[in-house]
């Protein structure tokens, strides 16, 4: 086993990539740490994991409300706190730290957001589907960056795609060898562009984490946790009970003491088996304090934890080193992305008509803009975009600033630069267009309700039709009614011929079009167009009294329904 020191700053020095074979062994050491009870009482260390869950490169912070919550410095000034309260802190994240990033780190192939875990003090990360987004030589570039190791041990071809992975990794403090296994999210591959991630293909994931747990222990570790890139779906109206793939990982997987989650923007915690199983909100809207009473001679678990904190930005000094780092880019983006290229009488939120943050429920404003503006550039009769797709506000907030690089305005008009139209669009998508039949409009709409009632990235934005759907019945067969728009945007138009026999044009996303989120693969077919993020920008340009509201584009019925707001 290698031995490495922590530093004051507790950042994990860069590990040899040879130094390991199977997996790594690293040992935080801290110093005077355990303390024994009279009599010869165990040795009991309070062991404290800090987390946060799909972080996407928030590096400045969330608007929520007028509150400023996050950002990478904020959040490393509260870390660095954690460490000083207890120096027996393990910092972790499960994938999706970066990519569907803001442009001050998308812009630069993710290089900041990897420089700011490295000064936030990161000990180890796993893979979600976004890591892949620039496929597996563009990852290798982040993981050679990276001052700490990822783990992902259910990645079929990982080592002759990736070096300098492994299965897990084993953590010391304060005595006690704590094992980190990381998984990734099976469908990873149908979430990003085909070829996105060379040879290597996802595995099952509990057989995979069993084995990794297993060899974790057999390499001296007393306590095993997993972070994997799974979340919470919903939560069943009938039961009130949490569901989705983290559940189902934690009640299939054994030997874990804690199980962390990712990727759903859910705050969860709850007991399932002997785990204790964690997600926080993304982006670092909060992060979990996770505390659990270790015996160091045996590794049992007197006692477990959690608590959520949100960093709010006023309640601590930023990280002066992570300020420095992140405006050294932000010095050079903010000439062409702070450009103002138009307003809204209305604020246009990527929150959906359901409250859902990432608009993954429900019809939303950012997605009825979105596929208007893709209707009317290319003359299609209808269009549709994944709600994975669309990742921030159309409109600044008021005080300015962020990922978008907006000016301080008073709204209303709601201004929007260039740089938020990034911010909604950050993948570099292509418009495409294609003629298809009624029946595979509706093969469409299926998929984009098929995971309901959780919410999922595949869940359909649309424009030119309004449908309806019973959640209550089976998938592929829920649309239960489709018509087309009326040129005032209401929903009496004309019914939709849902049959092989009619005929209708439609502008899709590329993602879309070669598959992505389970959408028929139609690329073959299509005509490829401009840059999304330069459509939507054209379509506000040309409306400056852009005034859009909730239309009813997505009607749904039966038991199991979002409930929409007031």
């Amino acid at each position: 086993m290698q031995t490495l020191r922590i530093s004051r700053a507790f950042r994990v020095p860069r590990i040899p990539r040879t130094a390991a074979v199977g997996a790594f062994a690293v040992a935080l050491v801290a110093s005077g740490i355990t303390a024994t009870a009279a009599g010869g009482a165990a040795s009991m260390v309070d062991l404290q994991f800090v987390n946060v869950s799909d972080w996407h490169a928030q590096l400045d912070p969330l608007v929520v409300g007028t509150t400023q919550i996050g950002g990478a410095a904020v959040l490393s000034t509260y870390f660095k706190q954690e460490r000083q309260a207890n120096p027996n802190t393990i910092t972790l994240t499960a994938g999706d730290a970066y990519g569907a990033s803001p442009p001050l780190s998308g812009f630069f192939n993710e290089v900041p957001a990897i420089r700011a875990m490295n000064l936030m003090g990161f000990n180890v990360d796993t893979f979600g589907n976004h890591n892949f987004d620039g496929g597996t030589a563009k990852l290798q570039q982040k993981v050679d960056l990276a001052e700490f190791p990822y783990v992902s041990a259910n990645l079929t071809n990982r080592d002759a795609n990736l070096t300098g992975v492994q299965d897990f990794v084993i953590i010391e403090v304060g005595g006690v060898k704590v094992g980190i296994v990381g998984i990734t999210n099976p469908e990873a591959p149908t979430l990003v562009f085909p070829g996105n991630f060379g040879t290597i293909v996802p595995s099952d994931p509990v057989p995979a984490a069993n084995k990794a747990r297993a060899a974790a222990q057999r390499a001296g570790a007393k306590v095993v946790v997993a972070i994997t890139h799974m979340g919470i779906s919903g939560v069943d109206p009938a039961t009130g009970l949490a569901f989705g793939p983290l559940i189902d990982f934690a009640d299939t997987v054994g030997g874990f003491d804690v199980i962390f989650g990712d990727h759903t923007d859910f705050e969860y915690s709850g007991t399932h088996g002997k785990a204790l199983v964690i997600e926080n909100r993304s982006k670092g809207r909060t992060y979990a304090r996770t505390k659990l009473a270790v015996d160091a001679r045996n590794g049992r678990v007197a006692a477990k934890s959690v608590e959520f904190v949100t960093p709010l930005s006023a309640a601590v000094t930023p990280d002066p080193a992570v300020v420095a780092m992140v405006d050294s880019y932000r010095v050079q983006l903010a000439p062409i992305l702070g450009i103002v290229v138009g307003s809204s009488s209305v604020a246009v939120p990527r929150t959906d008509s359901c409250g859902r943050a990432d608009g993954r429920l429900c019809e939303s404003l950012v997605g009825d803009v979105t596929t208007d503006a893709m209707r009317i550039r290319y003359g299609t009769d209808f269009a549709f975009t994944n709600s994975g797709g669309l990742r921030a506000a159309l409109t600044c907030p008021a005080g300015g600033g962020g990922g978008g690089f907006c000016p301080v305005s008073t709204p209303p008009p709601f201004v929007i630069t260039r740089g938020q139209v990034l911010s909604v669009l950050p993948f570099g998508n292509i418009a495409v267009t294609l003629t298809i039949n009624g029946a595979e409009v509706k093969q469409m709409l299926e998929n984009g309700v098929s995971a309901m009632p959780g919410a999922n990235g595949k869940f359909a934005q649309v424009s030119g039709l309004c449908f309806s759907y019973n959640v209550a019945a089976a998938v592929g067969s829920r649309v239960t009614a489709v018509v087309r728009q009326a040129a005032n945007g209401s929903c009496s138009g004309p019914a939709v011929d849902l049959t092989a026999a009619s005929s209708y044009t439609v502008a899709i996303n590329d993602f879309m079009a070669t598959g992505g989120d389970g959408y028929p693969v139609v690329f073959g077919r299509s005509v490829t167009r401009e840059l999304l993020h330069q459509v939507l920008a054209d379509y506000v340009a040309a409306n400056p009294g852009l005034a859009p509201t909730i239309q009813g584009r997505i009607a749904c019925s039966g038991i199991g329904c979002p409930a929409t707001l007031p």
